[in-house]
């Protein structure tokens, strides 16, 4: 509004008289539907249209060179109103102020303005909607991102879970059968009641070692989880059962290749379960590791001669589930149940060398 009223104080009056109030009357009725442009663009631009044809009704009235206005208010339009509104108002503003201004200077000052703001109204809002679609996309990304980062983390728990169920399980299994035959057998043989507490302090010890080395990766954000137990370590697995008391053999057959580490630390962990529940529930005397290197698969395969085919012994619990979980996680399978040629139970694990390191 103010600069539309500076010609009335910068101009020289011609006449005799004072300016026009019609002028000052038809400056403020085109300002004022501004003030509502962002809620009614359409609205506005058409009162202020109106508005500013009608300054000329009156002689007494300094000459205006722009009427901001009529441009603010079409820019507002383009950049605020949808498709058919905006085009129509455009058109409308144009082919009206070519026809109603008799100066042809005066009408194409007026067409090259309009077009000017209409074009940064169109380019504002472009620019807008183009911001919008980025923080939208950056909110599904970080979304989607905190979902991964829940999802990871969650499986990572379940891993810790099972590692420590594994580890514990074992570790206690083992130290519980030594303990009770320790007293068993301290007079009549002492000889094996020493290697029965050796027993179990060596369960002990490897039990704090893969805890601490568990905590100890579980502290450092960056810290290294090596050394983990691989397939290497399972015939040491079998000598630290076989001194429990359970004699175990361990046996090899085909090509093997190298693993990825998370591969390893399963094949390892499914074994040292399945010798778990061995000690823990079979009553055996005797159990059979085999791993057989196929084309492109690893099959483990425990055995024992306890009494897993009686309707007593357990088929379910953490251990057994634990097996399958690890198993499926890599895309193999698990059954077990009795051993098909005599007494006992079997495990058998499958786990596929797709993901084999290539040598």
């Amino acid at each position: 509004m103010g600069v539309q009223l500076w010609p009335f104080l910068s101009r020289e009056n011609p006449y005799a008289v004072p300016w026009h109030w019609w002028g000052y009357a038809v400056v403020v009725a085109a300002a004022v539907p501004l003030v509502w442009r962002r809620r009614a663009p359409v609205v506005a631009l058409v009162c202020t249209l109106v508005a500013t044809s009608l300054y000329d009704l009156a002689d007494e009235v300094p000459a205006q060179p722009i009427w901001y206005g009529g441009l603010i208010a079409m820019y507002t339009v383009a950049a605020c109103s949808s498709r058919l509104p905006r085009v129509i108002m455009f058109v409308f503003s144009v082919g009206g102020g070519m026809l109603l201004v008799g100066s042809s200077e005066t009408a194409l000052r007026g067409v090259v303005l309009f077009v000017a703001a209409y074009a940064i109204g169109r380019a504002s809002a472009t620019s807008r909607a183009y911001a919008t679609a980025l923080e939208e996309q950056a909110s599904r990304l970080k979304y989607e991102r905190r979902a991964e980062l829940e999802r990871a983390a969650e499986r990572e728990r379940a891993r810790i879970a099972r590692d420590m169920h594994d580890i514990l399980a074992h570790a206690v299994s083992l130290m519980v059968v030594q303990a009770e035959a320790g007293p068993v057998v301290v007079r009549s043989n002492p000889a094996r009641a020493e290697a029965a507490f050796d027993a179990i302090a060596s369960a002990g010890r490897d039990a704090m070692v893969q805890l601490r080395r568990m905590l100890t990766a579980l502290k450092e954000d960056t810290g290294s989880r090596a050394p983990r137990p691989t397939i290497d370590d399972l015939a040491e697995l079998a000598g630290q059962v076989s001194d429990a008391g359970l004699d175990v053999t361990y046996s090899t057959s085909g090509e093997s290749r190298p693993l990825l580490p998370d591969i390893e630390v399963a094949a390892y962990r499914v074994t040292q379960e399945a010798l778990t529940n061995v000690v823990k529930h079979a009553g055996a005397t005797r159990a059979d590791i085999r791993l057989l290197w196929q084309d492109d698969t690893l099959m483990i395969t425990i055995t024992d001669d306890g009494r897993g085919s009686e309707p007593s012994f357990p088929t379910g619990g953490n251990g057994l589930v634990g097996i399958r979980e690890r198993a499926a996680a890599f895309g193999g399978s698990a059954t077990m149940g009795p051993r098909p040629d005599g007494p006992g139970f079997q495990v058998l694990v499958r786990l596929p060398l797709a993901q084999a390191v290539t040598a």
